[in-house]
């Protein structure tokens, strides 16, 4: 591999780690010198190979549709109201939205409910 070839859109970075261009692609990267300060960002994400692992999960067998159906939930169990005497004192938001692969995990339960669904021709009213 040429160094003087090597364009910023071709470096392999961790997996965690990618290049945020300032004008949203990345022809628009400036390669700066040393004396020239770099206008380009990086960003951190220590939780995007797990999303990309997720993401990438193919269902393809009802038995494993069935494991992840039941192992995530419809809704966020730690969402609750505390009453006293009928009358709301306090609202625990779900901490749900806090998980960093929240997203992943919900598509990954839709997927999984479409299988057995369209594929698998099943009621699937009991995971709702």
């Amino acid at each position: 591999m040429n160094a003087c070839n090597t364009k910023p859109e071709n470096l392999l970075l961790a997996p965690w780690i990618w290049l945020e261009p300032s004008h949203g692609d990345l022809s628009a990267i400036d390669v700066s010198t040393p004396t020239q300060p770099s206008k380009q960002r990086f960003a951190i994400d220590v939780f995007r190979p797990l999303r990309v692992w997720l993401d990438s999960i193919q269902i393809n067998n009802p038995k494993l549709a069935h494991q992840i159906c039941q192992l995530v939930p419809a809704q966020c169990p730690f969402e609750r109201d505390l009453k006293v005497f009928g009358h709301v004192l306090a609202h625990v938001p779900p901490m749900c939205k806090l998980n960093p692969v929240y997203d992943q995990v919900v598509a990954l339960r839709f997927r999984a409910l479409c299988y057995l669904a369209d594929e698998c021709g099943e009621d699937i009213t009991s995971y709702c």
